[in-house]
């Protein structure tokens, strides 16, 4: 029993030291993600705006960043971290910062108006357009809500969400994915170390307890008990 004890603690201090090991190199690994992201950040310079009391604006105005945050956590549910949106570090380099910088470049879209000038008249479903320049209203309408065959929505969709927008949005969604999968990476990374110091804490106390009781102590502390030496005299009743 004693051996099978020891043998048991120092199967579970191996595997406890392979996951501290790998609970170590995992961190690392993360840590590593965590100082390129913090680099392409600082070579991108993209910064929060904050107003003197530590508020959150958008072109000057407290409202306007409360209309973008509007869209970002009721429009878009996405679960923004306050300790994120921080003044005194406006780099944009957490996943909530990337997702408000997409909402405020998707929220100036779907809100902006684009002109467009029809060469010569046109008739689309019995409605007649004169040529001539028309300011067309984004009016909240995502890329696959225009109607693409209409003369003026048509245009207006290509100028509103252009291959600019769409391109920083994948960019800002690259950023908030990196980020979030660090975070995630840290968790797991924290919790293979922890079963590792478990492992290691088990084993070494199985090797302990063993150790002790190969001495003549029982696991409580006290004298184990000897087995009684059965002679002729004993077994005659």
């Amino acid at each position: 029993m004693v051996k099978r004890l020891r043998t048991l603690g120092i199967v579970l201090v191996v595997v406890g030291m392979v996951f501290v090991v790998a609970g170590g190199v995992a961190y690392g690994k993360v840590q590593a993600g965590y100082d390129s992201l913090q680099a392409f950040s600082e070579s991108q310079n993209v910064t929060l705006n904050y107003n003197e009391d530590g508020q959150l604006i958008d072109r000057g105005t407290t409202e306007g960043a409360d209309a973008i945050l509007e869209l970002l956590t009721v429009a878009w549910d996405y679960p923004v971290v306050e300790s994120d949106l921080n003044p005194d570090d406006p780099l944009v380099n957490t996943a909530s910062e990337y997702m408000y910088q997409m909402a405020t470049i998707t929220y100036h879209t779907l809100h902006g108006s684009q002109t467009v000038t029809l060469a010569e008249g046109v008739e689309y479903n019995g409605e007649f357009f004169d040529a001539g320049t028309y300011t067309v209203e984004v009016d909240g309408k995502y890329w696959t809500d225009f109607d693409r065959k209409h003369p003026l929505e048509g245009p207006a969709r290509g100028q509103a969400w252009s291959g600019t927008a769409h391109g920083l949005i994948g960019e800002l969604g690259v950023g908030t994915v990196t980020h979030s999968t660090l975070q995630l990476g840290l968790g797991v990374s924290g919790i293979t170390a922890g079963i590792g110091m478990f492992a290691l804490l088990a084993g070494f106390g199985l090797i302990w307890a063993s150790r002790a009781t190969e001495g003549g102590f029982s696991l409580a502390g006290a004298p184990a008990p000897q087995q009684e030496r059965i002679t002729e005299d004993t077994l005659t009743p």
